[in-house]
């Protein structure tokens, strides 16, 4: 469970920030932390206690920044380190904490480690990277893929060795065995929480690791002509190249600095099944990690409720609650497909997030998810994503659906920026704008203001020991926590749950007016959660 120190993280809600997209002080189109700082304001107004920042760090972008050039400084179409600071310490005067991103399973190919590694094969540099000799057919060591189309394996002819990336040729992997790398990202931890940053997610966290026979995974189906990259990389069982068992004890290593600082970390752990990742958080692993698999699924209730109750019994208090991230369409516009109204996936959304602050750990929410943001137009020419630009054969949209810019206001650009923003998409309409909404009190925003108020004012929702009652139907959950019980009710009927002895009252609903007191049944309406708390 969360270890006792980090009191500040029991009942805490997270925000992620697509830091590019946020907000933009300079005029370049580009967000900057001088940005984030501006606008943190908001977040505190909406009852967050974290805000997540993707990369902050100086890269080439072949990904956006998670092809890390330099792990100690700052971009400069972000600020500089003393906008660091001042992010920091105006956030931590509004009472928010601040996480970096951090890319610990591969850097950029920029990266000066890796220019001395192909350089110099002879150099310490060399071994903080994987390389391998070619198989015997003079190809790639193995059958590996990237998530991103092609071998995980590009050939250096200058030394006749292939390297290892599971992303992009750009985005080589580190060789975690090597003690160099180790030492390395100690430092960079250091480095960070000495300026004052709370604590990190952690990007790929499942995969820093591969299996030392580098032996060929096993393939689990055959994927048709048009499928996609990630398509092709999931026909394979990845029992080699990711989710190997010593990578807890790295995280242990790391967690071990970070309690210096009474900072927390929070992996991206890639990994599905609910036993293995339990694994990843607890006294000798990590605080934290997010669970994946929601923030992949279109509306499918029996799923959603087998997947987040499941897991919460395993693991009640350790992870991190999603319904969208920066690498998924927006949740709205998942839970809306068919030609659904978006009003459908909005709410939708909203019975889901109910019940995550009913399952212990860290809940986040994606920039904008609080305003019940669709995906956005996207004119393929202006695709940015590089699963979309290097793959004739994936879907337009890929992920550059979910990271146009924050809609603050009606003005141009919605109020992010004086110029074109960097990323090609129309503005959003007046009513799902920053302004209009906060002045608007039946506006969605106020219902995931009142969410987060609810769950401050009742520590049962995350402290008290986790119990999953009966529910009538496979696509209803029900949850109580000491004097709290969540009832989410993702079906499409009326559903009547039976109560546990005592009379209780309803203090949120995510849609919809509150039911009145109940003491045996209560009657929920479809596609909507409430909370209620015995009185």
């Amino acid at each position: 469970m969360v270890r006792e120190k980090k009191a500040w993280l029991h009942g805490a809600v997270g925000y992620e920030i697509y830091t590019r997209s946020f907000q933009d002080t300079t005029g370049n189109g580009f967000g900057d932390l001088a940005g984030i700082t501006q606008r943190l304001d908001h977040l505190a107004w909406l009852g967050v206690d974290i805000v997540w920042l993707t990369p902050i760090y100086p890269s080439p972008d072949h990904d956006h920044g998670y092809d890390v050039a330099d792990y100690l400084s700052v971009r400069p179409d972000h600020g500089d380190i003393d906008d660091v600071r001042a992010l920091v310490e105006r956030a931590h005067e509004l009472g928010l904490k601040v996480l970096l991103d951090i890319v610990p399973n591969h850097s950029s190919s920029e990266h000066e480690w890796f220019k001395t590694a192909l350089a110099d094969p002879s150099s310490p540099e060399r071994e903080m990277y994987l390389w391998k000799d070619p198989g015997p057919d003079g190809g790639p060591p193995n059958n590996w893929l990237s998530h991103f189309g092609g071998p995980a394996w590009t050939l250096d002819e200058a030394s006749g060795q292939y390297y290892c990336h599971l992303f992009l040729p750009e985005q080589p992997d580190f060789n975690w065995r090597n003690e160099a790398v180790l030492e390395a990202f100690d430092d960079i931890y250091r480095f960070w929480f000495d300026i004052g940053i709370d604590g990190f997610r952690i990007d790929v966290a499942h995969a820093l690791l591969k299996h030392p026979s580098f032996a060929d995974n096993p393939r689990n189906s055959i994927p048709g002509p048009d499928a996609g990259p990630l398509e092709r990389f999931f026909a394979f069982d990845h029992l080699y190249d990711m989710d190997q068992d010593e990578n807890v004890e790295i995280f242990s290593r790391w967690q071990h600095i970070a309690d210096e600082y009474n900072a927390t970390l929070l992996a991206e752990s890639g990994v599905d099944d609910h036993e293995r990742l339990a694994r990843y958080v607890g006294p000798d692993a990590l605080d934290l990690s997010f669970f994946l698999k929601p923030g992949w699924m279109d509306w499918e209730p029996e799923k959603i409720i087998k997947e987040h109750l499941g897991l919460a019994e395993i693991e009640p208090h350790g992870i991190s609650w999603i319904v969208c991230n920066h690498d998924q369409p927006r949740v709205a516009s998942r839970y809306s497909k068919g030609g659904l109204p978006l009003e459908v996936g909005q709410m939708r959304a909203l019975a889901v997030t109910t019940l995550h602050m009913a399952l212990g750990g860290v809940p986040f929410i994606y920039y904008g998810e609080e305003l019940g943001l669709a995906s956005a137009d996207i004119d393929p020419a202006g695709r940015e994503d590089p699963i979309a630009t290097r793959n004739d054969t994936e879907g337009g949209e890929a992920r550059d659906v979910a990271r146009t810019p924050m809609p603050w206001d009606s003005s141009p650009q919605n109020g992010f920026s004086s110029t074109t923003p960097w990323i090609h998409s129309p503005d959003r309409s007046v009513a799902e704008t920053v302004a209009a909404q906060r002045d608007d009190p039946d506006a969605i925003v106020h219902r995931y203001r009142e969410l987060l108020q609810v769950r401050k004012n009742n520590p049962d929702l995350y402290e008290a020991p986790f119990e999953r009652l009966a529910a009538p139907s496979s696509d209803v959950g029900v949850v109580q926590r000491g004097s709290t019980l969540t009832i989410a009710n993702l079906s499409d009927a009326r559903q009547s749950v039976e109560l546990p002895e005592g009379t209780w009252r309803c203090i949120y609903v995510s849609n919809g007016p509150k039911p009145h007191d109940a003491t045996t049944n209560l009657h929920v309406e479809p596609e909507r959660s409430v909370i209620l708390h015995r009185v």
